[in-house]
């Protein structure tokens, strides 16, 4: 039986003159786009472009909403309401519907960004008020969490679906969590390091601590980082790896979320 795998990379995260990433380039080996919605990065106008050319690449949609951060790039952690966080991440959701509707597309997918992502994979209060926005905003919405965080049992809790996140060109933790950024190597930026990662995840259904620990996970969608300079490379050097074992590379709406 063929393995299905979707590439997921996060983008549209430059700002007014600023541009962050190579997003074209990354664009055209992805199956779908996690775009900023102008909170920790972007804007209407980077928005919109990136919306319009997803569309002609065939990449589908999905937010990628932050802590109101633009100075730390969402990076810092915030300490908020849960109804409040549940409410900013409503927004920012709409506010990408509103540049989908230009191309007639709909937003497919919510991947939360950086600190806020890191928050909700360990507090349920924070994980819960980010799928309680998806399913008040629209319910058909992807939840897409890091395996065994309190975002994946809120996610289902919810009745949500929700989609497994392997990371390509990031260490972890022993717990399954992602290596914090302020340790060196945490960010993986050799694209054959990323690769074996990448393989033994999708193939083994296995994640390796940064001390070696074998972590059993099953995932259906595998991270790039568009702001990482490597990003493209990276993107580029996994999809090559995929392919040549074999692995169907898929859009998440296409991915079995079993």
């Amino acid at each position: 039986m063929t393995i299905s795998i979707n590439l997921n990379a996060d983008m549209a995260e430059g700002f007014g003159a600023y541009d962050v990433g190579d997003d074209a380039g990354i664009l055209k080996i992805i199956g779908s786009a996690n775009i900023a919605c102008g909170f920790h990065a972007g804007d209407p106008r980077v928005m919109r472009n990136v919306v319009r050319e997803a569309k002609r690449l065939g990449v589908t949609i999905g937010a990628h909403p932050g802590f109101n951060d633009l100075w730390g790039f969402g990076r810092r952690r915030i300490d908020m309401r849960p109804d409040d966080l549940e409410y900013m991440v409503a927004y920012q959701i709409g506010a990408l519907q509103a540049m989908a509707a230009y191309e007639g597309e709909r937003v497919t997918h919510l991947k939360p960004h950086g600190a806020l992502n890191n928050m909700a994979a360990e507090d349920a209060e924070y994980a819960l008020a980010i799928g309680r926005a998806i399913k008040a905003v629209d319910p058909r919405i992807i939840y897409v969490a890091l395996a065994g965080s309190e975002m994946e049992k809120a996610g289902r809790k919810l009745g949500l679906p929700v989609a497994i996140e392997g990371f390509c060109d990031r260490q972890y933790d022993d717990d399954g969590n992602l290596t914090s950024r302020k340790i060196a190597g945490s960010v993986i930026k050799d694209a054959a390091v990323a690769t074996r990662q990448v393989l033994d995840m999708v193939l083994n259904n296995t994640i390796t601590s940064r001390n070696g620990k074998k972590i059993k996970c099953k995932v259906h969608s595998l991270c790039v980082h568009g702001d990482e300079p490597t990003g493209v490379a990276t993107a580029r050097a996994v999809r090559e790896g995929l392919e040549k074992a074999g692995v169907k590379l898929v859009p998440l709406t296409e991915m079995p979320l079993d």
